[in-house]
């Protein structure tokens, strides 16, 4: 596969490689190579920094086993940049009752993140990440399918990023007189909470409908939603068009600020823009094609291409473009910008 991010300033490309096998009639393995090459300079960086440019690896080993009706799976992930590492570890189990009409399925995962800083080796701090996912799907007629997820992670440890500051006014009176940066201050503990309802509607065309409202919040305030439509429709025994659109909105954290009044006006101070209130609309198309394989005497058993584009516009409620002069500070336009996502991948069973 070939992916690509492109919006805010940043570009966001690479390859990405994935294998799955079947060992025996009850176990597969697989195995994933991605990339991400970033270049560029958000807002953020933009302000205060200069353009940057940085790769990211990372590697994903994983196994499935089927007992009977239940699926048990484990898997291992490292992500590796210059300033960033994170390990995950991963194990899900899924069972089947009442005559496969029904599927519940736990997992878990444990997180181990190093956060280096660039510049200044005796910079080091650590994370740890603890996710438990609970999911229930239901058959409830020959047409409608319905799924629901609960979400749960707890992070401790260096939650903020060392390079970001937040604005502070030189003086409380006077937005005229000008503004400092310091270091953000973050809660060294997270706990989210994420609740989604998904279904999808077969068509006696043999096209679907699918939805999803989600919930979530957290231990630091952040209140949000989201909702998404999607339209899956076969053209003839090659062709699959996909059409989607997604719509999200985001309430602040409480200790987030475009602009604090003073160095000390609170415990917890951020600036970060995804801590902000914002909304973003997405718009997706995606497009199959199987390719005909009977030129290949049985040795490729079916490959397709994909090609997928998202367009995704992000509104900032109360994050203003800080790169703005000649306004006094807090007066700046609140921020936005507009992305694309492109992936371009190639499948192939053998």
């Amino acid at each position: 596969m070939y992916h690509s991010y492109d919006g805010g300033g940043v570009k966001i490309d690479g390859p990405a490689v994935l294998v799955r096998k079947s060992v025996t009639d009850d176990v597969s393995v697989s195995a994933q190579y991605y990339v991400d090459q970033i270049s560029g300079a958000s807002i953020d960086v933009q302000v205060l920094a200069s353009e940057y440019a940085e790769e990211r690896t990372q590697y994903d080993i994983g196994a499935d086993y089927l007992l009977n009706k239940t699926i048990i799976n484990v898997g291992y992930s490292n992500s590796t940049e210059n300033d960033y590492e994170a390990d995950t570890y991963s194990l899900g189990i899924s069972q089947d009752f009442f005559g496969d009409l029904s599927t519940l399925s736990l997992s878990f995962a444990y997180g181990s993140d190093v956060v280096k800083k660039t510049g200044d080796p005796t910079f080091k701090e650590e994370i740890e990440r603890q996710g438990y996912q609970f999911s229930w799907t239901q058959v409830v007629t020959k047409n409608l399918l319905m799924n629901f997820i609960y979400h749960v992670v707890t992070d401790e440890g260096y939650l903020n990023n060392p390079y970001r500051s937040f604005r502070y006014l030189n003086d409380a009176d006077d937005p005229s007189g000008g503004y400092s940066w310091l270091t953000e201050i973050y809660p060294e503990t997270r706990t989210s909470h994420a609740y989604a309802v998904r279904g999808k509607y077969f068509m006696p065309y043999r096209a679907a409908f699918s939805f999803e409202y989600r919930r979530f919040n957290d231990t630091w305030g952040i209140n949000a939603y989201n909702m998404d439509l999607g339209y899956v429709h076969p053209f003839n025994e090659q062709w699959i068009l996909d059409v989607h659109y997604r719509y999200y909105s985001q309430g602040d954290a409480d200790f987030y600020s475009d602009l604090f009044p003073r160095a000390d006006f609170q415990n917890y101070m951020g600036r970060d823009k995804e801590l902000s209130a914002f909304t973003t609309n997405t718009f997706g198309v995606k497009v199959s094609y199987e390719i005909d394989t009977g030129w290949s005497n049985d040795w490729l058993e079916k490959a397709s291409v994909t090609l997928a584009w998202d367009i995704i516009s992000l509104d900032y409620e109360n994050f203003l473009d800080a790169r703005e002069e000649g306004v006094p500070a807090g007066s700046e336009s609140a921020y936005s910008f507009d992305a694309d996502v492109i992936r371009f991948f190639i499948s192939a069973w053998f």
